[in-house]
């Protein structure tokens, strides 16, 4: 495993296992398998509805809770300072933890204009260290700016889609020169039409590997943080063995020009659902 270091100091594994879409009942059999194969990084969401399977898993893994990192995120529906403070209490006892490693905003959901009292709430709880890091989900550059105008405590991750043909390269680039880390949720475009990319494929052959390893390799060496989900034993080990070959700067070249700024998923300054 990788480890990366977050702008607070705190270690991150750079490959974990999103839940999304998990079933609560399925979610604690895929975390302990998850845990047995060696993933330690688990990333959750209060609408995901499945903080209480996650959390059993925990209460069963015999893993220290110093070696996990858990995450879990606040939805729009619960932004504002107080609301967040009691979601956040809410989520912890759902996952029968005395902290989380990294709480997040969900969206900003610009429409409310209510992310910037939210991540206050998120700063009170790093500083009673109730959390080890917060971030964000889902913010372009304009959210983040705002924060880091308006708010004491700089953003450590801004969890968003990415993948090789949604590469969010200027959103990295800012990222990257303000200290705060990339994290890639559908780092595969759930599992859809990038798999079946000839020149995915093309690459994949070459080095023997799966074109989700080589996807999740080309996330590894771009210096993001990974999260693909799955609930199956043999993807999960699929998914972990991409720490033993590494992808020339000719394959890098080559990933780099596949971006088509193609989303699978919501548009952050139209997502306003809460």
């Amino acid at each position: 495993m990788n480890y990366i270091t977050l702008n607070n100091g705190i270690r991150v594994p750079q490959l974990g296992l999103g839940v999304w879409k998990v079933p609560n009942e399925e979610a604690e059999k895929a975390v302990v398998q998850a845990l047995e194969t060696g993933y330690r990084l688990i990333d959750t969401a209060k609408i995901y509805g499945n903080e209480v399977g996650v959390g059993e898993a925990l209460a069963k893994c015999d893993v220290s809770r110093e070696e996990l990192f858990i995450t879990t995120k606040v939805w729009n529906s619960d932004q504002g300072y107080e609301s967040t403070l009691k979601a956040f209490d809410e989520s912890l006892e759902k996952l029968g933890l005395d902290y989380v490693d990294l709480y997040l905003i969900h969206w900003p959901t610009p429409q409310y204009d209510s992310y910037v009292e939210t991540y206050k709430a998120l700063e009170k709880l790093y500083k009673d260290g109730r959390t080890k890091a917060i971030g964000v989900c889902n913010f372009e550059i304009e959210h983040l700016e705002r924060i880091m105008k308006e708010c004491e405590i700089k953003p450590s991750v801004n969890q968003v889609e990415c993948h090789p043909y949604l590469q969010q390269k200027e959103l990295k680039k800012f990222c990257k020169e303000h200290g705060i880390y990339l994290e890639a949720y559908s780092p595969l475009m759930n599992g859809t039409k990038v798999l079946e990319d000839p020149v995915i494929k093309e690459i994949a052959e070459q080095h023997g590997k799966t074109p989700a390893q080589v996807i999740l390799r080309w996330h590894l060496q771009t210096d993001v943080i990974v999260i693909p989900k799955t609930v199956t034993a043999s993807r999960m080990e699929e998914n972990l063995a991409v720490f033993d070959f590494e992808l020339s700067d000719v394959d890098m070249d080559k990933i780099a020009a596949l971006d088509r700024g193609e989303r699978h998923n919501a548009d952050p300054n139209e997502m306003n659902v809460r």
